[in-house]
């Protein structure tokens, strides 16, 4: 037996995050048991640029075309993954019909725009506490991140759905890569306000520092630390050959859910220097593996004192086929009396 599970998302290609990231490798991996997957993302639509990053692309007037799509696809299952347009329109189709579904929080959207709009911290989680309201269940990725909804007033079930890697991609490669000075301190991902890059850039340290990847703070930040080695955007072997070349993974983020890119790092042998925050605090549960500090330059200095085996040893326990079974085990029914028996057998088609 396979089921029809339709996923709704905002975050989609061309963007390459996290979200995007955990999505993929989930349907992917669905897919390959045999499941029915029903994507519905932006590009499917007419689209607008999303205000302050014209890159990432909304879904504009989405609501006719989403329902016909959910009513051809009739499914079984319903997970809605972000907060945006698309979301939106799909929380509403399923109020309508009644529909139970399930939702996931991937990001701290209003720290996120607080940072960007300057729009109170308490607005953001009154419209988020209203978005996920009517959710059987909100995955989430960490315990921290649990903690923090529930202190937040977030009355749902809370369940959660963990991250993985692609360790046969991300693995530790020839140094060369990079003939540049050492110790190389390198920063992967969104060059964008709410990844505080410049509280690396910012630091003292020997060697060099290299920012691969793009967003809208990258011109900014290449007027004000003309010192530093702006790779841009990367995929693929290059990206991989990029973060293996590289001697510590540095991760500024303060407002990061969990941080995959960290996951690739260590799979790449990179110990990885971080504030102790949500995501960090989470992901590097080992001193083997990183360094969590407030003073990030002392966090660094003794996460390249650190063993690349044990970083790659400790990125290989997660997958996706884990990350996948959570996701399936935490779906519920969209009509919720036709629960069906097979559940676990279903379950263990594919995790075998």
């Amino acid at each position: 037996m396979t089921l029809r599970i339709a996923f709704i998302s905002d975050a989609w290609h061309p963007q390459i995050n996290g979200v995007v990231t955990t999505i993929e490798n989930t349907c992917s991996t669905l897919e390959r048991a045999g499941h029915q997957i029903k994507l519905i993302t932006p590009d499917q639509f007419i689209t607008i640029p999303c205000p302050t990053y014209p890159s990432i692309r909304l879904a504009y007037a989405c609501n006719r075309k989403l329902k016909r799509l959910l009513n051809e696809f009739n499914p079984q299952r319903i997970h809605i993954a972000t907060e945006g347009p698309l979301g939106i329109a799909a929380r509403r189709y399923c109020l309508n019909r009644k529909l139970a579904f399930t939702t996931s929080f991937h990001t701290l959207f209003a720290e996120y725009v607080n940072l960007r709009f300057k729009i109170p911290v308490s607005w953001g989680y009154g419209f988020l506490r209203w978005f996920h309201a009517p959710a059987k269940k909100i995955m989430v990725a960490t315990s921290s991140v649990e903690s923090d909804l529930k202190a937040r007033g977030f009355k749902n079930t809370l369940v959660r759905w963990s991250r993985g890697v692609n360790s046969d991609f991300y693995y530790p490669r020839d140094k060369t890569f990079i003939s540049l000075p050492r110790p190389v301190c390198m920063f992967v991902g969104r060059v964008a306000i709410e990844k505080n890059i410049d509280a690396f850039l910012s630091l003292e340290l020997a060697g060099t520092k290299i920012v691969v990847g793009d967003g809208p703070q990258l011109k900014e930040l290449k007027a004000r630390f003309p010192d530093t080695v702006f790779a841009g955007f990367q995929t693929g072997e290059p990206l991989a050959n990029y973060m293996a070349a590289a001697d510590v993974f540095v991760f500024p983020s303060r407002t990061d859910t969990f941080g995959i890119v960290m996951l690739e790092a260590l799979a790449s042998g990179l110990p990885v220097a971080a504030f102790p925050v949500n995501g960090p605090v989470d992901v590097i549960g080992s001193d083997k593996v990183g360094r969590l500090d407030e003073n990030l330059k002392k966090a660094i200095a003794e996460a390249l004192q650190l063993d690349a085996q044990d970083c790659r040893n400790y990125a290989l326990n997660y997958s996706w086929a884990n990350c996948t079974r959570q996701f399936f085990y935490n779906l519920v029914p969209a009509f919720e009396k036709s629960r069906d028996s097979k559940n676990n057998s279903i379950v263990e088609h594919w995790v075998k």
